[in-house]
């Protein structure tokens, strides 16, 4: 069995105010894309204007950090108690554009709060399928979590998605600049530089832009100074014929949630097996269900495990569970304070995917140590790698499921759905290795 690191920070850990905040905002940080990236593609198909979009992207932000607050701080049977943070789901962009063009506003927030009951069902009956998810396809998922991140992670270092600069000289020079003081600082021995590696790495390459001349102020004075939440403001609705794709997406964030916990675990060096880790899931799962329907409330997308913080984790060596309580306050204040979110939301994307290339890596680390606690066995090599190759493939080749029916394609058109399904069917149907 390998050995885990030593943590800096473990799990009940109270590292000081100044840290907790200065690794929350690096929490913050390495997520605030991927929750303002899914608002902000739905937004132009409800046909809201500039205000109605701003209000859409910060009731995600409070969204966000309501739910990272219920996650980390568990209520009862709701929750992880780990340093799980929660940010607007990718998956419910497509079932939300339909939604969008079928019945505007009132169809994506009321299908979001309708089918959660999904997800909901689904964290109860988890404790009794842990079989299911053995630690050679917990690994494999949270593998297929990391390495699908990292095409994100370079894309944003090359420009991001769409830029005219895309692959630029610049671009490529300035994301490298960012990822080497990462890595560099990330190795140093004093323990404060090391666990801010990311936010030091992110306020250098942010500098080094501005003096570029690619960091532009005027969209911090165009932003509004609050946000005031009003509960339902778009109204409500529903309809029968989108209740399978939302239903399919909370089904993929399920598989999503199980490897992004599972990584949490390994990262904070806590067990991936037994009761303990059965309830952080199944607590895990439900309290993605309620922070979604909390989400839809406060009119947003659902929410979802984010899977980027625990490559921080790792690297940083800090699984404190006060820097959750961190990460949710700073998530309510960008919520509340849109200047705050326009302050992060002009950071040039190469500046970002220097840092992310690093994070994501690291997620590939944690999946690499439970596969080899598994051990690679004949039988868990086979599951490994047919789940592995499948899940990769989709990534790379969507295409392959362009003639399935429209409920298949929903999905397994996640490579990470596409893996975990392989690797518990595999698991399930291959015999165990003979002793000896």
């Amino acid at each position: 069995m390998t050995k885990q690191p030593e943590l800096k920070y473990p799990l009940d850990a109270r590292p000081g105010t100044v840290e907790t905040v200065a690794v929350g905002l690096q929490h913050t940080m390495a997520m605030f894309v991927g929750i303002i990236t899914p608002p902000l593609i739905v937004a132009p198909h409800l046909g809201f204007d500039t205000l109605e979009t701003t209000f859409f992207v910060s009731m995600a932000f409070l969204a966000s950090g309501l739910t990272t607050f219920i996650q980390v701080r568990r209520f009862g049977p709701l929750g992880t108690g780990l340093l799980s943070v929660q940010g607007t789901s990718f998956t419910f962009v497509s079932p939300s554009l339909i939604a969008a063009q079928v019945g505007g506003a009132p169809l994506v927030i009321g299908m979001s709060i309708a089918t959660a009951f999904v997800e909901t069902t689904l964290s109860f009956i988890l404790k009794f399928a842990r079989r299911f998810f053995p630690p050679i396809v917990s690994g494999t998922v949270v593998m297929l979590i990391g390495l699908s991140l990292i095409r994100v992670g370079i894309t944003d270092l090359a420009g991001g998605f769409g830029a005219s600069d895309f692959g630029s000289l610049e671009n490529l020079s300035l994301g490298i600049f960012v990822l080497v003081v990462v890595t560099v600082l990330a190795r140093v021995r004093h323990p404060l530089v090391s666990s801010l590696c990311v936010i030091l790495g992110l306020l250098a390459g942010y500098l080094v832009a501005a003096l570029l001349g690619r960091v532009d102020l005027s969209i911090i004075g165009e932003a509004g100074w609050v946000t005031v939440p009003q509960p339902l403001r778009f109204g409500l609705s529903f309809d029968w014929a989108l209740a399978l794709p939302f239903a399919m997406a909370y089904l993929v964030t399920t598989f999503e949630s199980v490897g992004d916990i599972t990584a949490t675990s390994i990262a904070s060096n806590q067990p991936v097996e037994g009761p303990i880790y059965e309830r952080r899931i199944s607590g895990g799962v439900l309290a993605d269900s309620v922070g979604s329907v909390l989400a839809g409330f406060l009119n947003s997308m659902p929410n979802t495990t984010f899977s980027q913080n625990n490559g921080l984790i790792l690297l940083t060596g800090v699984a404190a569970r006060k820097v959750g309580y961190a990460v949710a306050g700073i998530l309510c204040l960008l919520g509340m304070f849109p200047k705050l979110a326009a302050l992060l939301s002009i950071m040039p994307r190469p500046v970002l995917g220097g840092a992310t290339v690093v994070l994501f890596g690291m997620s590939v680390v944690g999946g690499i140590r439970v596969v080899n606690q598994a051990g690679l066995t004949a039988r868990n090599s086979i599951i490994f790698v047919v789940s592995l190759a499948l899940g990769l493939g989709v990534e790379f080749v969507p295409t392959v499921l362009q003639d399935l029916p429209e409920a298949a394609r929903n999905v397994l058109s996640s490579g990470l759905a596409t893996g975990a399904l392989a690797g518990i069917l595999l698991n399930l149907a291959l015999p165990e290795d003979r002793a000896g």
